[in-house]
């Protein structure tokens, strides 16, 4: 041990008593190979105690007092600060070697506490939001996208109505094959293009109706909204926005509240979304039986960035059956009071 090599020339002269029935005796004091050995004036070893068996009695206080055993029935008296401080280094040195079952708990026990921790922080709540956009019925979707969508009218306006403009809007719902269950809502404004909500809501802004000749450009959004719709569940999204919190009050009360409406309506209105790809698309747009060029050219006039949807329009150069008629296609323009 270093600590003994440190020490093993170290002596220093002691009071010994050998039990609390004894008087105390004069000795000399130094270091064996792993023990604290005690002997006369003659030399004479009279006593070896182990030294990571020994304890000190009197911890801080001069002179020090040393024990081989938790009894204290035999006892050391050292004043020689040398000597003190050289056995107090080889008792910690001994005591930083031996295993500390304790500390092996608590570290087992904290690894254990963050494991529970970091599944609070990151695994529960995404399981969390999963589970309730998986058991939620469509019914209290829908609730909660009208919900939303009142938010919504708040800031970009009411949504659009006329008798003659909803009776077309209803004919384009049929024509394009959208949800039964859902709907298309035209806004005044508030949204860059489209948008979608939970239960099957698409969201479209009324230039798009109003500053193009024919219906495919907002036909095709309304398909794009529909893509996004079956390729990423909206409640999901939701939820992931409102967080754990709103998500396990949806689950227990089948509600959310106003502030996590609200923050989500704004949320809509404002982000960015980047459209399927064009094989996606064309793919839907050919379904749905219209052209894709249309779009292709209100996303970019020239046609460079979006030649895949003119070059593989499905229809190119081919009639198709008409998405709806001219007299409806002139109340939904007008739709907003245009």
């Amino acid at each position: 041990m270093t600590a003994l090599k440190k020490y093993e020339k170290l002596e220093s002269s002691g009071l010994w008593r050998e039990s609390l029935a004894t008087q105390r005796r004069e000795v000399i004091v130094s270091f064996g190979d792993t023990s604290l050995v005690i002997r006369n004036n003659a030399e004479d070893p009279i006593a070896h105690w182990s030294l990571p068996a020994v304890q000190r009695l009197n911890p801080g206080q001069q002179p020090a007092v040393f024990s081989p055993n938790a009894e204290a029935n035999e006892t050391l008296e050292i004043d020689d600060s040398t000597m003190v401080e050289a056995i107090e280094a080889v008792r910690n040195a001994i005591n930083r070697r031996r295993p500390h079952p304790g500390r092996l708990r608590l570290s087992i026990l904290l690894g254990l506490t963050l494991i529970i921790l970091a599944l609070a922080v990151f695994w529960l709540p995404a399981a969390l939001e999963s589970h309730t956009a998986k058991v939620v019925p469509f019914e209290t979707r829908a609730q909660i996208g009208k919900q939303v969508l009142a938010q919504i009218s708040r800031l970009s306006g009411k949504v659009c109505k006329t008798p003659a403009g909803n009776r077309a809007l209803s004919r384009l719902e049929t024509r394009l094959k959208v949800n039964p269950r859902g709907q298309i809502a035209i806004l005044p404004g508030g949204i860059a293009k489209s948008a979608h909500l939970p239960g099957s809501i698409v969201l479209l802004n009324r230039a798009l109706l109003e500053d193009h000749e024919l219906p495919e450009v907002a036909a095709s959004y309304v398909m794009v909204e529909i893509l996004r719709i079956q390729k990423r569940d909206p409640m999901l999204d939701m939820l992931q926005f409102v967080g754990g919190i709103a998500s396990f009050r949806l689950l227990t009360t089948g509600a959310l509240d106003d502030t996590s409406l609200r923050n989500y309506a704004q949320f809509v209105l404002t982000a960015k979304r980047d459209l399927p790809p064009f094989a996606d698309i064309l793919a839907a747009l050919k379904e749905a039986r219209f052209s894709s060029a249309p779009m292709a050219y209100e996303i970019d006039i020239s046609g460079e960035t979006t030649l895949p949807l003119i070059e593989a329009d499905p229809f190119r150069n081919i009639n198709y059956p008409r998405l709806i008629s001219d007299a409806d296609w002139i109340s939904l323009q007008s739709i907003c009071g245009g």
